[in-house]
Order: C-alpha cells, then structure tokens, then sequence
C-alpha cells in the first residue's frame, strides 16, 4: 500500500488493518502445509490406479463388503454377485467384493468363495476383499482374488473389543498376512478404523492414527484408508489429522472412508479433497454401519459423493444415474428406500 494511500486512513482503522494482517499472516503459516501437499500430490503417484491429473478422484466403492456385512437377513448369492457387477457397469473401478472371514462371526459373507466365483471379472477393475487373517488370505487366494484389504485399529479399546488384541498384537499378525500376500502377488490396501474418534474412548490422538498408517504402508500395502468409523469428525478435525499423517505418509497413498453419523460425511470428504486426498470410500445407497457404534448410521452414499464431486469439477468416470438405480434396486431387495438423497432426487424425476 502506498505512503499517500496509508495517510488517507484513520489511526484507528490502521490499527484494525494492521490486526487483521496479523490474523491473516497466521492463517498463511497454517495452510501453507497444505498447499506443498496439494502441490506434491499433483506430480508423480505411485499407486497403480492414480490417474495423471489430479482432479479425477477414485472412488473405492465398498457397499458389496462394507454396506452388507452386518445386513441381519442373509441376502442370496446371487443378489451379492449381480450387485457387484452393475456396480462395476455403472463406472466404478474399485469394487470391494466380500469379507473371507469366518461365518460364525459374519453370516452375511459366509458365500465369499461363491460369490468370487461367479462375479464377471470386468477388465480394468479391481475386486479387492478383506482377509483379517491368513487362514482367510488363503481362502481368498483360492478363490483367485487378486487384491486383499487388511485393518488396524487408532484405538486399543476398539482394537480389543473388535479382534480381542491390542494394536501391537495386530500389527504382528497383520504382518504375517502382508508377507504371504506379497509372496503369492497380490496387491495390499490398508485400513485404519476410528480414526477420528472411538466409541469406547472418545477422540483419538492423530499421532495413534499416523502410527498404525505407518505401520500398514512399511509392510507392503500400496494405499491407506483412513476410517471415521463411527462417523464423529468435522472437516477441522479431519484436517488436523491429516496433516499428522501426511508427515509420515504421502498423501497420494491416503484414502478417506467417512460414515455420516452426524451428517458430516460429505463436508469431510471435501475437506480431504482440499488437503490433496484423492481416493475416497463410499456404499451404494449408503449402506452399511459400525456394529459397536450405537446409532451409526452408515457409509456415506456413493450417489451423494459423485454428485458432490461432479459438481466441484472432480472427474469420477461413474454414471451416476446407473448407480442410483442400482442403490435403488439393492435397497428394494433389502426391503427399504435408498439411503442416498441425491438417488431419490434424481429417480423422482
């Protein structure tokens, strides 16, 4: 600002200016972190689906494993399998199949070797599933699945209360599953749950969550994916998060998978997007939900983050009106409307 200009002004407004800058320098300091990581994220990504241009977002549609499993009516195999195929259809390149664990402990996925043996494997996607295990790593291997998804919890009493061990315990044992599936070929993708907060002890230390992240990428998983599990996170809190993670992992290898408890997915979602975060979870129809969180409510919708995305000038590659008819569809077999606001728009025209 120029000497004649500054005399123009008033002592006390020039104190009032000479405040705000003050603020305004602050805010600089505190997002200048952010934009070196937008700036990172849009050169070079090591992950095998990253497109060059970093307006197009994955989008890892996890409604087939995720938005079914605690699902109390078991739901035909063949249901499952044209599900995951018109979600493929409908543009989605990422679609999380089943669960290879125990049907004692999940009914609902007690068919993954079925349903692995009858889904039209389309080229160009990926149908990743989750072996908790490596006797269940071993199954999904026979069943010919090319992409395994491990977890960690950010939280001891989650980790206890969901695998009964500590966070230690389970990194051992999620290691010895990463080396067999490096050994048979298989591309590994890493979740971390309650990333934002527990139902047992409340907020989490992003410092926790960065630990287990670290932990998943050192022994060979290509991508991570950080869960607000109980759908508890703001875009603040999200963000402070991810600044502590992305010190210790780029941010070209970090997913976010939010639930909508509160009603905060898609505003943390585009909170991520503005951190460089370019992969993000969702469900058809917004199924799905955490069984040891009373209320949650569920994935945020996939219909709902393409139409978020889209309309922010994202590029996804889904047909977003397939999709909501393919969540209107699995909703009727479930016996209730789509979970998705930007389906039922869409569909009531």
């Amino acid at each position: 600002m120029s000497a004649t200009r500054i005399s123009s002004f008033t002592a006390g407004l020039l104190s009032r200016k000479a405040s705000r800058a003050a603020g305004l320098a602050s805010c600089s300091r505190t997002f200048s972190s952010t934009r070196l990581v937008l700036k990172e994220t849009n050169t070079s990504a090591t992950s095998p689906f990253f497109p060059a241009t970093s307006s197009f977002v994955r989008i890892v549609e996890v409604g087939p494993r995720d938005g079914l499993q605690n699902e109390k009516k078991l739901i035909p195999t063949e249901t499952k399998v044209a599900l995951i195929n018109r979600l493929a259809d409908a543009g989605l390149s990422v679609v999380e199949a089943t669960s290879f664990v125990s049907p004692k402990w999940v009914p609902q996925m007690g068919d993954a070797k079925q349903v692995m043996a009858q889904i039209t494997r389309k080229p160009g996607v990926s149908y990743p599933v989750l072996t908790p295990n490596v006797k269940g790593l071993e199954a999904a291997i026979a069943a010919g699945a090319q992409e395994v998804a491990i977890f960690g919890a950010a939280s001891e009493s989650f980790s206890q209360k969901n695998i009964n061990c500590s966070i230690s315990e389970s990194i051992k044992r999620l290691a010895a599953v990463a080396d067999q599936a490096k050994a048979a070929g298989l591309r590994i993708r890493g979740y971390v749950s309650c990333v934002a907060g527990c139902p047992y002890e409340g907020r989490i230390d992003p410092r926790a969550v960065a630990d287990v992240a670290k932990d998943l990428l050192d022994m060979g998983c290509y991508e991570i994916s950080l869960g607000d599990t109980i759908g508890v996170g703001r875009p603040r809190e999200i963000q402070a998060m991810l600044e502590v993670v992305a010190k210790a992992i780029s941010v070209r290898q970090l997913a976010i998978h939010c639930h909508d408890t509160y009603g905060q997915a898609l505003a943390n979602i585009y909170a991520s997007l503005q951190f460089g975060v370019r992969v993000v979870d969702s469900s058809v129809a917004g199924l799905g939900g955490c069984p040891y969180a009373k209320g949650a409510t569920g994935n945020v919708a996939t219909e709902d983050v393409v139409y978020m995305l889209e309309g922010n000038g994202f590029e996804t590659g889904v047909d977003l009106k397939e999709l909501a008819r393919t969540g209107q569809w699995i909703s009727s077999e479930l016996g209730r409307p789509t979970g998705s606001r930007v389906a039922r728009a869409l569909l009531s025209k």
